[in-house]
């Protein structure tokens, strides 16, 4: 073998060569992200159906459109939130499935029961995943043009320019309006000429006409016959023509006799604002595959060379690639950190510039190669791989220090002192090396089959150490040796041996210990058995748990509900008071607010909406410090305003699996009063819960009504019936569309209502005029009755069932252990029968991740075992490594308990890391004894003297490229903490259990009965 790997040393040479020029291409290359790309399985359906009760609109829109999407193949939950006139479908489909093709078969379910929706009804399907976030927002502002005139800037000259850039998916506008003709029909004047508001309409849109009426070929030129009658502008719809009256005695007016026309804008109950000042916001979406930092790059740039007005003024208000950027310079400096810092070990056990410049080169080529397989692979720069390759930096350096250390030892015992014999010792370390790195590899095969956030989340991070392991492997097992056996020289082993002083004295306290606590090995193994168990034990009882790691995002977004049915106006001077709060809080640099809107879109009525605030940079509080302040000051300051706090990825992650609430107490009944009454009940108790806040009884209110109840026999005596009456106040009051004019590149909207003064008290519905089909007019009072509806309630469902879901978040308090008071809170109070108690939100994702990463702890258990026993062929050597690593991992559960950290998916990981770099451990220390002969204590204790400089040199590297993560210096690592904290515990635990309880324990289990006399 190692006559071969000389005979193809140069090959060796240029295919690294080659491999670390294309992975540098490749890192290049590659997308930067904030998370791996995951197909998230869910998919909305957006309805707008004019204005109606919302009873009604679920009765006769959502129900229908619930029953026939629950047929759609894969769907395994429906669930729908009815409103005024709005209503939303959330449909929920398995993991993997094919979210193309269940989007296209939700549209094709639509399709089909269309004909059979109310006429006007709109909706619109899409899936949810990260891109219906935008990635960058910028906030319009100026102090001379209006929010009309933003908007026309913003729809016209920024909208086109963005959309074009590589990697943007859309551009979408809020604030303003957009332009419409407004024509204010004068009642009195329709009433003496017999006219009614459907008249004016439906001569305007008659009259406004381009049509093709067919093709003419004359003399040899083929011509396009157009009619058309286009309307411009205002006068020209002024002086379209009506016919009035009938018969020989009809006549012609025009719409401008009749009705005031006037350029104006579209009602809207909407409003936008930035640091306070009326705003235009545009926000950029990008591609599911797109270039985070590349896109924002390339926007800031187009926007700077647009060349907008001076007087308008671009704001960031969100930045998506600032924490992305973050998290990567995080990741970043972890590895150089890190690798300095093995430097440094490898420089105190070996003192060799040599081997330390051979490591040096080799960690950057392996990276390198992880890099170009990613590339490959078509994946992103993201959270995960480069956590990943953080977490691998250690084990990259591991694989290489055991090949020199070994190498080395040999050159010092006088075994090896030519390029042969190096590479002769060299291949005496091949199967150990790859029975290390097949043990920290096999760990990660149980993710391919674990689903949802966990598994897409994990997956990437374990095909990134995988590459990085395999490549790793590589290097050590064919170019580490090369390097090292043509260029290491005896003063290398002399500098080994001049650090043989603090080896000497490690060995020596090792040789001390292990005489001490192997001579009664069984006491050894029973009293390590039952402590650490019993401790990994109580942690695990006591250890906080949660979701998802904490991160600092530096900014956050702010959810608020005003009054219900509060005209905007009032909605605006509360949040006016909430605004005055934000600007007072120092580590605010900006923020955004949308009413009656909503960042990433949904149902929003126009008493509710969202702020996104966003915090300076550099030293400052914690985030949550910050949202914590901020909410009590609302909460003491501004009663009535109902508001809800959280980071914009946690929110997102939340909407894409579930709700975005770490605690949802689904109410299921048949009785709406029932239903109410117990969510009342249960918001009030949960609310008491110590470290519960923003509770929400989810008796969401859209707003008030007034009720116009048509008399069938009255109106029929006027010649008129319900729908005639319906259709002459919807013009008079919302106004209809009577046709559309082009200006420019834009097609504004006609729309034909009564004059301002008919709509501005509530009692002026009883005196509007209706026309009857003769020409003579009633007032409404006449043939309705007029009154006020309060409270219209939104309605919702799950699989068609009605429910109340009671929602709430917590500050200063892990999920797991404010879930099991809350169950035990809501067991008490007793509800009736008829209502049942379902829990959702973060806590079901919670639970299913946990189930899914123990099944993948148990395989990996499992796995490791089977690589033992086929390395070695000793069931007694399996079940003691496998007893040396749950105690391991048992210390992992006690040092997350010793530091708060929460026991979440990053933390669940990071132990199941630690059975495969334990194992490693377990490997290199086996590796020493040999197999064919029977092992007794002096043989395992001089194999823990061998291998305490290469198992001491690989648990010190692996733990100090870790700590840079696990001490969080970088708000971006957030993510990696837990994972790189449970890592080191468990290796600062394995090295005295591989080196002291593992001999014990294969001295135990091994022991031959001795013979009687």
């Amino acid at each position: 073998m190692s006559t071969g790997l000389a005979r193809h040393a140069r090959a060796l040479w240029l295919a690294m060569i080659l491999l670390t020029l294309g992975g540098a291409i490749g890192a290049l290359n590659l997308p930067v992200s904030l998370f791996p790309q995951i197909d998230y399985p869910r998919v909305v359906v957006s309805i707008d159906a004019g204005e109606r009760d919302a009873a009604q609109m679920e009765a006769q829109i959502t129900r229908p459109m619930e029953i026939a999407l629950r047929g759609v193949p894969g769907v395994t939950r429906v669930r729908s939130t009815t409103s005024r006139g709005s209503a939303e479908i959330q449909l929920n489909f398995s993991w993997g499935e094919n979210m193309a093709r269940a989007l296209l078969a939700t549209q094709g379910a639509l399709s089909t029961i269309q004909p059979d929706l109310p006429a006007g009804t709109r909706y619109s399907a899409w899936r949810a995943d990260p891109t219906v976030f935008p990635v960058y927002g910028i906030a319009l502002t100026s102090r001379s043009l209006d929010q009309e005139a933003l908007r026309q800037l913003a729809e016209l000259k920024i909208r086109p320019a963005l959309t074009g850039i590589t990697g943007v998916a859309a551009v979408d506008v809020l604030g303003g309006s957009p332009r419409t003709f407004e024509v204010d029909v004068n009642p009195s004047r329709l009433t003496a000429l017999g006219l009614s508001p459907t008249d004016v309409a439906t001569a305007l849109g008659k009259a406004n006409v381009v049509r093709g009426a067919g093709r003419i070929e004359d003399r040899h030129r083929l011509y396009l016959v157009l009619v058309e009658n286009r309307l411009a502008n205002a006068a020209d719809i002024a002086a379209t023509p009506i016919k009035a009256g009938s018969g020989g005695s009809a006549g012609l007016v025009t719409v401008g006799d009749v009705a005031t026309v006037q350029s104006s804008v579209t009602p809207n109950y909407t409003l936008v604002t930035s640091n306070g000042q009326n705003a235009v916001l545009v926000n950029v979406r990008q591609t599911f595959s797109g270039d985070t930092v590349q896109v924002v790059r390339d926007v800031s740039a187009k926007m700077k060379a647009l060349g907008l007005p001076p007087s308008v003024k671009v704001s960031p208000f969100y930045d998506q690639s600032e924490l992305v950027t973050g998290a990567a310079n995080a990741v970043r400096d972890a590895i150089l950190f890190g690798a300095v810092l093995a430097g440094l070990v490898l420089f105190v056990f070996l003192r060799s510039a040599r081997l330390m410049a051979i490591t040096a080169a080799v960690l950057p080529a392996v990276l390198a190669g992880t890099c170009l397989i990613l590339f490959a692979m078509g994946m992103h720069f993201d959270m995960m791989t480069l956590g990943g390759m953080a977490a691998a930096v250690g084990l990259i350096i591991d694989d290489a220090v055991v090949m020199l250390e070994h190498m080395m030892r040999r050159m010092q015992e006088g075994a090896a002192s030519d390029p042969p014999g190096l590479l002769a010792a060299a291949a005496e370390m091949g199967k150990p090396l790859f029975g290390s790195t097949g043990a920290t590899i096999v760990v990660f095969l149980p993710l391919a089959f674990i689903s949802g956030v966990t598994g897409g989340f994990f997956k990437a991070l374990a095909v990134t150490m995988v590459a990085a392991l395999a490549i790793s492997l590589i290097f050590a097992r064919f170019l580490i040796p090369l390097a090292a056996a043509y260029w290491l020289r005896e003063k290398d082993a002399e500098a080994a041996e001049s650090a043989g002083g603090l080896l000497g004295h490690m060995i020596t306290v090792y040789d001390r210990a292990a005489h001490r606590l192997l001579a009664r090995p069984g006491l050894l193994v029973i009293a390590l058995l039952v402590g650490l168990s019993a401790a990994g034990f109580y942690s695990y009882r006591h250890v906080p748990s949660g979701f998802m790691p904490h991160m600092d995002e530096g900014g956050f977004i702010l959810d608020y509900k005003a009054q219900p049915g509060a005209a905007l106006s009032d909605t605006n001077r509360l949040l006016k008071q909430i605004e005055q709060i934000i600007q007072s809080t120092p580590e605010v640099t900006s923020y955004s607010r949308r009413t009656g809107a909503q960042l990433g879109g949904g149902l929003t009525e126009s008493d509710e909406g969202d702020y996104f605030v966003r915090l300076k940079g550099g030293s400052r509080r914690p985030i949550d410090e910050v949202m914590a302040e901020i909410r009590r000051k609302i909460q003491t300051r501004v009663p009535g305003v109902e508001i809800e706090t959280a980071q914009l990825m946690e929110d997102l992650i939340g909407d894409l699996t579930a709700v975005p609430q770490p605690i949802e107490i689904k109410l299921f009944g048949d009785d709406p009063a029932a239903l109410a009454k117990a969510a009342k009940q249960v918001g009030t108790a949960i609310g008491k819960v110590l470290g519960v806040v923003e509770v929400v009884d989810g008796l969401r209110v859209a707003g008030d009504a007034i009720s116009v109840k048509v008399d069938p026999g009255a109106a029929l005596q006027q010649n008129l019936d319900p729908d005639a009456v319906a259709k002459q106040l919807e013009a008079l009051v919302g106004g209809a569309s009577a046709t559309q004019v082009r200006v420019g590149e834009q097609l504004v909207d006609v729309r034909v209502r009564g004059p301002g003064s008919l709509r501005q008290r509530a009692d002026e519905i009883a005196q509007m005029p209706i026309t009857a089909p003769d020409g003579h007019t009633v007032r409404v009072r006449q043939i309705a009755k007029v009154s006020i509806l309060a409270g219209q309630k939104q309605l919702t469902r799950e699989d068609l069932a009605p429910f109340i879901d009671v929602t709430a978040r917590l500050e200063g308090r892990d999920l797991g252990s404010a879930m099991k008071e809350i169950r035990k809170t809501v067991s008490a109070l007793s509800l009736p029968p008829s209502i049942r108690v379902d829990y959702g939100g973060l806590y079901a994702q919670q639970q299913k991740s946990f189930r899914d990463l123990a099944m993948v702890f148990a395989a990996a258990l499992l796995l490791s075992a089977l690589l033992l026993t086929v390395l070695y062929e000793r069931i007694a050597w399996t079940l003691a490594a496998m007893t040396t690593v749950l105690l391991s991992a048992a210390c992992v559960l006690c040092g997350l308990w010793i530091t708060g950290i929460e026991l979440d998916i990053s933390a669940l990981m990071g132990l199941t890391m630690v059975v495969g770099m334990v194992s490693e451990l377990i490997v290199f220390f086996f590796a020493e004894l040999d197999t064919d002969k029977p092992v007794d204590l002096a043989a395992l204790q001089e194999a823990g003297r061998k291998r305490l400089r290469p198992i001491l040199m690989s648990a010190l590297i692996a733990i100090l490229t870790l700590s840079p993560l696990a001490l969080g210096f970088n708000r971006g690592a957030g993510l990696q903490r837990p994972l790189a904290t449970a890592i080191i515990f468990g290796l600062t635990a394995a090295v005295p259990l591989v080196l002291l309880f593992l001999p014990a324990l294969v001295a135990v289990l091994t022991r031959r009965p001795q013979a009687n006399g």
